[in-house]
């Protein structure tokens, strides 16, 4: 192809130049991109996997003006530019239900920026959340031809690896607290409780008992990576999650005979009291904890008490702001001078003064508005009901493969939706691409199914 040799000769001429230049041992690293840069033309779904493969490692690169993220996704956002210019994918592929919420969020989100109480944080804050809306649009280029198997096999594989560093070293703990290889514990929670469900599908697909067997081991450690993270919210999204999967397999109970059922009960009574023994004594008593709430005082639980004057700020605001909010990123400017900032803060330090709001629907309303929150909550509500519309057209042609593939997408789609309740994070990479992929999703079980289907 013209377009491929093109790009191999523009970066061969990088190498020469970097050779000639005081910096020649940046040559073979314009090598590497220009072989990353074949592989991905030809198959750019390799490009969306590795990012999603990256995400539980981004602390690794928290640093570094250059990451592998960033490369793929800049590789990636130029690729298909280029391939949509020569019509080598077609537009159509951009069509979405979710575009008219989104639209609408983001007209009221550019309006609120202008807006704004501050400007360079708003600014900042539409920085990160930019990288989430070229992630949607990328996915939805080339999420027809994803291979989903292979993506619920590469995320839990690196979760799991960091569920394993974070259990056994200190050094990938935050005060005792496992947060592998990223900042906050409960970030790392979210993404244990988002694959949690995937792994759940792999031990039901595969295709033996060592398989099985394998990623039944990895799904232990993923239990066990939460019970490390100390994350109250994460138990609980977790364990919704896996009793939705227990409602969806529920047409297979009949297939359990009496021998399967003592097997069962048999590995209950091995399995509680060994959770209940290696459940540590903290995590217990912080479950206990949730009985305690003391709105805006220093409760019992401060953790509690933290979110509740979180609750208190936000409510202020979107009294104050309710049609444009008072500017995206802002929450920390108005929590820092109330007093709440100064009874929850350890040390005094600005980074425990200024708080983000640890709940993505409070920031999003109180910082946006009224209308954009709305916008943003209709945005993940479509992109659920995209998951269950595509799960019962798969149910209805009796494609129980696909049904079961819908089922913990959009099982551990809903983990993340519950999770945003408890963690600012509006950008998260695995929410835009979730969304964009169940379009995508639909869309293909609309295509395959049967005429009546669609009516």
């Amino acid at each position: 192809m013209i377009v491929p040799l093109s790009i191999v000769s523009l970066l061969g001429l990088v190498c020469l130049a970097l050779l000639a230049s005081p910096y020649p041992f940046l040559a073979p690293g314009a090598v590497l991109g220009l072989v990353g840069v074949t592989v991905l033309y030809r198959k750019p779904g390799w490009g969306l996997l590795a990012i999603a493969a990256l995400v539980p490692f981004e602390g690794l690169f928290k640093d570094s003006v250059f990451s592998g993220t960033k490369f793929f996704g800049l590789a990636l956002a130029l690729i298909l530019m280029l391939q949509l210019a020569l019509h080598q994918i077609p537009a159509t592929r951009l069509r979405s239900n979710i575009w008219r919420p989104l639209i609408g969020f983001l007209l009221l989100y550019g309006l609120s920026l202008v807006l704004s109480e501050s400007m360079d944080r708003s600014l900042s804050h539409f920085r990160e959340l930019s990288v989430g809306l070229i992630l949607f649009v990328i996915t939805l280029l080339i999420g027809r031809g994803l291979n989903l198997d292979l993506f619920c096999r590469v995320l839990t594989l690196s979760v799991t690896t960091t569920c394993v560093l974070a259990m056994f070293s200190a050094k990938y703990q935050d005060q005792g607290r496992a947060s592998g290889l990223l900042s906050d514990p409960n970030v790392f929670a979210l993404l244990i409780a988002f694959t949690a469900p995937l792994a759940l599908l792999l031990i039901v697909r595969g295709p033996n008992l060592l398989h099985r067997l394998f990623w039944g081991g990895c799904f232990i450690l993923l239990l066990g990576g939460m019970t490390k993270t100390d994350s109250r919210s994460g138990l609980v999204v977790l364990l919704l999650s896996l009793l939705i999967g227990l409602y969806h397999y529920r047409a297979q109970l009949p297939r359990i005979r009496p021998r399967h059922l003592g097997f069962a009960m048999l590995g209950l009574a091995i399995a509680v009291p060994v959770t209940v023994a290696v459940m540590p004594a903290k995590y217990v008593a912080r479950i206990q904890s949730l009985s305690i709430l003391s709105a805006g005082a220093k409760a019992q639980d401060e953790s509690l008490g933290r979110r509740a004057s979180y609750i208190l700020v936000g409510g202020q605001m979107i009294q104050e702001h309710p049609i444009l909010g008072a500017g995206p990123g802002t929450f920390p400017l108005h929590y820092a001078p109330t007093g709440y900032a100064k009874a929850f803060s350890a040390n005094r330090k600005l980074g425990d003064l200024y708080r983000r709001a640890h709940n993505t629907y409070l920031e999003i309303f109180s910082e946006i508005g009224i209308p954009g929150g709305l916008m943003f909550v209709a945005m993940l509500g479509l992109g659920l009901y995209n998951l269950v519309h595509a799960r019962r057209i798969w149910l209805q042609r009796r494609d129980w493969v696909q049904a079961d593939l819908l089922t913990h997408l959009g099982m551990s789609f809903l983990s993340l939706t519950l999770f945003l309740m408890f963690l600012s994070a509006p950008n998260h990479k695995l929410l835009w691409i979730m969304l964009a992929l169940s379009s995508v999703l639909r869309y293909e079980a609309e295509q395959a199914a049967p005429q009546q289907a669609q009516s």
